[in-house]
């Protein structure tokens, strides 16, 4: 049995990123662990519903367990570094996942680079031994707007078949409903599918996210 950890910026990042990688996981019987790392101010108009959202995104997904740093969105960059780290390291030695899913390196959102850096702090193989596996995620609305450098672009080189959890996905990722909008709108149903599609034909099956893989320890 594998011990997944899902590190999502923000909620839906998950669900975006891996969303039917975890519900194959869970249904293998993996543990899947959900590390949210920003919140919109307890004052926002917004706030009730989106706590509700989580928890019905929590229940969706039957996660083992949830974490929310409560960092401000859109505003990661004003802590230390040396405090996310520690805030993300204190859940790592938590959970002790062997499978870790962080956002990728590259995208243009800055917190999901700042949150990047921090986590793939707390994966060294001397200070945190039962991490085996690391990828970086795919975030629609995010990645694909990354930077078109060799050093930037979100290569892929593992995939997995989501086909049996497609529909799945698409009913969890609508439970956010302020996040999701008409195509062309980056995170429109459409466009989910098509992420999907494209992915799935390139390793021969009708659905896939797709991964790029940081470190494999066996």
């Amino acid at each position: 049995m594998n011990k997944v950890l899902v590190i999502a910026v923000h909620p839906d990042d998950e669900t975006l990123g891996c969303g039917g990688t975890l519900l194959k996981h869970k249904a293998a019987l993996d543990e899947i662990h959900w590390l949210i790392c920003t919140s919109i101010d307890k004052n926002h108009s917004y706030y009730n519903t989106r706590t509700s959202e989580i928890e019905h995104v929590f229940n969706a997904y039957s996660f083992d367990s949830i974490y929310n740093l409560q960092l401000t969105t859109m505003q990661v960059d004003k802590y230390y570094m040396s405090d996310l780290i520690d805030n993300i390291s204190k859940v790592i030695n938590e959970v002790k996942p062997n499978i870790i899913y962080l956002p990728f390196k590259g995208d243009v959102h800055s917190d999901h680079r700042r949150i990047f850096e921090a986590a793939y702090s707390c994966t060294k193989s001397f200070r945190y031994p039962f991490i085996k596996k690391i990828y970086m995620m795919e975030t629609l609305s995010e990645t694909e707007f990354a930077l078109s450098t060799k050093e930037d672009s979100f290569i892929p080189n593992v995939f997995v078949d989501i086909t049996d959890y497609m529909e799945k996905k698409i009913e969890i990722m609508k439970i956010f409903e302020s996040e999701m909008a008409q195509h062309p709108f980056p995170r429109s149903e459409e466009n989910l599918r098509a992420l999907a599609t494209f992915r799935g034909a390139t390793c021969g099956c009708q659905y896939a996210e797709s991964f790029l893989l940081l470190k494999e320890i066996k």
